[in-house]
């Protein structure tokens, strides 16, 4: 394969969508698998949708995800500047070029004539669609004279520049993802390559700019397909080598149909952006992964797997493994439907992975945070509590009994271990509590055990009102543990507190 160069060209209008982050990955991933360049190109030629901070969320929204680009604004810019704003002074020539050699036309068109031409096709029935069949009868330099086109030039008329699409052909296209693709060229539209406000559109911009980056292949969401054509025959009209292009499914929501939008989290409760972003007009704050707790691993992992695979049962894999495995052709046609829940599940085998030194920190943190200052073994308390984590602040909800004496013990918990004998029994444990000498976890188990069965009786009639003193429900690790960590004032303290309430 030849030099691989690939490109992530959102536009900063807003906060990076996760189905703009899973283009930007798939684009990551191929270059490394071979050994290619991952480029950054902001499209900012509509000024008018520009949102101040939208940019540098982007770069930092790759930069957190571990997949950083190796060349764009700011960074290795061989083929620079990076925005498209910045090179607005190169489109006009290649749009005048199209001029010269017949693949697209002045058009002098005011929006008040096309309107008009748009009602007259709706009292019809029929749909309007600039092309080959009406652009003689418009006005353009197709359906005027040379001196007349030359006149409006030169008096400064408003005029856009639009493709001049074939007529009665098939054009046939490859897509790595989707196969063979075939269009009648009488249903396209002759396109706006340069509007009247000097500007280029998406379509010509893009085009010059990834010939002269020099992109191997346009890896890009589905929703550019339509324009597929467009720019197949825009490569032709310049003479030049299109790349290969890659159209991935799009990201559906987790119920129904359709495409995963914000309102989608909004309803059910789950973030659509990688960060927190903060609306500049309205203020309004969009929750993000990275703030919810997600670390950046999990994210990469279950993007990757909307509509790609490996092949394999493998689910769990790192950016390294990604790369390995990465082919774009096993990425499917179909959309994949968003699970928030099964994103839930990669986060809690990630945190399984972490070591106990690195939750401890962050345990540590979050404590202080909370002005709890504790000289129990948190190393300890984490290895206890990791297993039924998914983020790293679940760790405190679910050990907080660690550092704060349950006040109140759960309604329902209560009513299934605090029987009318269960007071006595209690009573008779703290005495076997405070004669217990060396209060590790092995001695807690073995003497309370012992007098649970030299009373015959079951051990749920103990163990079950334990917990409740220590933890005031019937959840956490194992008891004795609990209880070895709490030590055996506390544990003496706890019970007492609960036999006085129960």
């Amino acid at each position: 394969m030849s030099t691989i160069r690939v490109r992530f060209a959102p536009s900063p209008t807003g906060p990076l969508h996760i189905g703009g982050l899973r283009t930007a990955l798939f684009n990551y991933l191929f270059a490394k698998k071979h050994n290619g360049t991952f480029i950054l190109r902001i499209e900012d030629t509509d000024q008018t949708r520009f949102v101040e901070g939208a940019e540098s969320y982007i770069k930092e929204a790759l930069d957190w995800c571990n997949i950083s680009y190796d060349e764009g604004p700011g960074k290795n810019e061989k083929f620079g500047p990076y925005k498209q704003s910045e090179r607005k002074h190169l489109y006009k020539a290649y749009a005048e070029e199209l001029i010269t050699k017949g693949h697209a036309y002045y058009a002098f068109d005011t929006a008040e004539a096309l309107d008009t031409e748009r009602k007259r096709y709706e009292t019809e029935k029929k749909t309007f669609i600039y092309n080959w069949h009406n652009r003689k009868s418009l006005t353009n330099s197709l359906s005027l004279s040379t001196e007349e086109t030359k006149a409006k030039l030169a008096a400064n008329e408003p005029y856009v520049i639009r493709f001049k699409s074939p007529q009665d052909e098939t054009l046939i296209m490859e897509d790595i993802i989707r196969g063979t693709i075939s269009i009648d060229t009488n249903t396209l539209d002759d396109k706006v390559l340069f509007k009247s406000d000097g500007m280029p559109t998406y379509h010509l911009a893009n085009i010059v700019d990834d010939y002269l980056m020099e992109i191997s292949h346009v890896i890009r969401g589905e929703e550019w397909l339509p324009s597929m054509a467009l720019h197949v025959l825009l490569y032709r009209a310049f003479k030049w080598n299109a790349p290969k292009f890659a159209h991935l499914s799009l990201i559906l929501k987790p119920v129904g149909k359709g495409k995963l939008s914000k309102r989608d989290g909004d309803k059910l409760g789950f973030p659509v952006f990688p960060l927190d972003w903060t609306d500049p007009k309205s203020n309004e704050v969009s929750s993000g992964y990275r703030e919810a707790g997600f670390y950046p691993e999990t994210v990469v992992n279950f993007l990757a797997l909307l509509g790609w695979n490996s092949g394999t049962e493998q689910e769990i894999f790192n950016l390294e493994e990604l790369v390995t495995a990465f082919d774009l052709a096993r990425v499917n046609k179909s959309g994949a439907k968003f699970d928030p829940e099964k994103n839930k599940w990669f986060q809690q085998q990630y945190i399984q992975q972490k070591s106990n030194e690195e939750l401890t920190e962050n345990f540590s943190e979050l404590l202080r945070t909370k002005g709890i200052t504790s000289t129990l073994p948190l190393n300890t308390i984490v290895s206890l509590l990791k297993e039924r984590a998914v983020f790293s602040k679940d760790l405190y909800e679910l050990g907080k009994f660690f550092f704060e004496a349950p006040t109140t013990y759960d309604v329902k918990a209560s009513k299934k271990a605090w029987k009318e004998s269960t007071t006595e029994l209690m009573q008779e444990l703290v005495n076997v509590v405070k004669i217990i000498e060396d209060f590790t976890t092995e001695n807690v188990t073995t003497q309370i055990k012992a007098w649970i069965t030299s009373k015959e009786i079951g051990f749920g009639k103990v163990m079950m009102p334990l917990r409740l003193a220590l933890v005031g429900s019937l959840q956490g690790p194992d008891v004795y543990e609990i209880a070895a960590l709490l030590g055996k004032d506390e544990t003496v303290s706890r019970l007492e507190k609960a036999i006085n309430k129960l």
